[in-house]
């Protein structure tokens, strides 16, 4: 049965909210509170933090006081971020988020049954209390972003590299998750750049950058490594599975349409690809990549080494 679905465009500026939606009770005890109360707490509270996860985790549990919900989603496709809290249920109601021209993202509401027309003007009411903090998250959020990426190709420098390697091998092994690295490099680009020039150079960068990204989920990341070499952290993937996807960004990165001047590019990748041992550090794995991606160099380039 499809999931009815209704999309509201909230405008803060022109205070006009839409009332459309559907919605279920939550099992949560609701505590005493008006809304006045609550849009005054809201309005203190969630200023008191830049990230979104935080900022929005706060608003789903406190707006339970006054409208039960089962499930929170958000969505901000300029910052590639995806937020959800809580259990999906069969109804849902949809806000786009703007002011000033600004598009600040998407909020679903979700729940079994329908909201009321009373709840819906509590939390339409509610959501403005989300407009000065998320607008200096995302702020933030992309001053950040920013200090962490490569400019050229949009993947993550090394500091982002360094600070995320170490997060993900704590988190697989707290969980007890398998975690993979996949080094990749362009061969032959020097020839790249002294053929056709740097400009041609960095334009095949970006563009094999795309391709790796085209092909992985949203949880993998990509990182600029060296000058044409690139890191893939596979969370939560095992050493098949990093093989499986190893080969198929080698085949996507060759499918490319890479030219210079009217000229075709041929161009080729190598990969070595190494998978998180019991107790391993983060520099052993990233050197068994780096190895791996050495032989697969040296048995002739354009194909994919595993590391023992």
């Amino acid at each position: 049965m499809k999931t009815p679905t209704q999309t509201n465009a909230i405008d803060f500026d022109s205070a006009k909210l839409q009332r459309l939606g559907f919605g279920q009770p939550s099992l949560l005890p609701r505590r005493p509170t008006t809304l006045a109360q609550l849009r005054q707490q809201l309005g203190q509270q969630l200023q008191t933090s830049l990230e979104p996860e935080r900022i929005l985790g706060a608003f789903f549990r406190e707006v339970q006081r006054l409208v039960p919900l089962d499930a929170l989603q958000y969505r901000h496709q300029a910052s590639d971020l995806r937020l959800e809290f809580g259990h999906r249920g069969h109804h849902s109601v949809s806000y786009s988020l703007s002011h000033e021209g600004e598009h600040l993202g998407e909020l679903i509401f979700r729940r079994n049954q329908r909201l009321t027309e009373e709840e819906l003007g509590q939390l339409e009411s509610l959501l403005a209390t989300l407009l000065y903090p998320m607008h200096n998250a995302l702020l933030y959020r992309a001053a950040t972003r920013s200090a962490l990426r490569d400019p050229l190709t949009e993947t993550g420098n090394r500091i982002a590299m360094d600070q995320t390697l170490q997060r993900e091998i704590d988190m697989a092994r707290r969980h007890l998750n398998p975690l993979s690295l996949l080094m990749l490099d362009i061969d032959h680009f020097k020839t790249i750049n002294d053929t056709h020039g740097h400009a041609a150079g960095d334009n095949v960068l970006r563009a094999v950058a795309a391709a790796i990204k085209s092909q992985l989920r949203n949880v993998d990341m990509v990182f600029r490594f060296g000058g044409e070499e690139f890191l893939i952290l596979l969370s939560n993937t095992g050493r098949d599975a990093a093989a499986m996807v190893g080969e198929r960004l080698r085949q996507a990165a060759q499918a490319q349409d890479y030219r210079a001047d009217g000229t075709r590019i041929e161009l080729t990748v190598s990969l070595g690809c190494s998978t998180l041992l019991a107790a391993e550090s983060a520099e052993s794995l990233l050197r068994r990549a780096d190895s791996a991606l050495y032989v697969a160099k040296r048995e002739g380039r354009n194909r994919l080494a595993m590391a023992g």
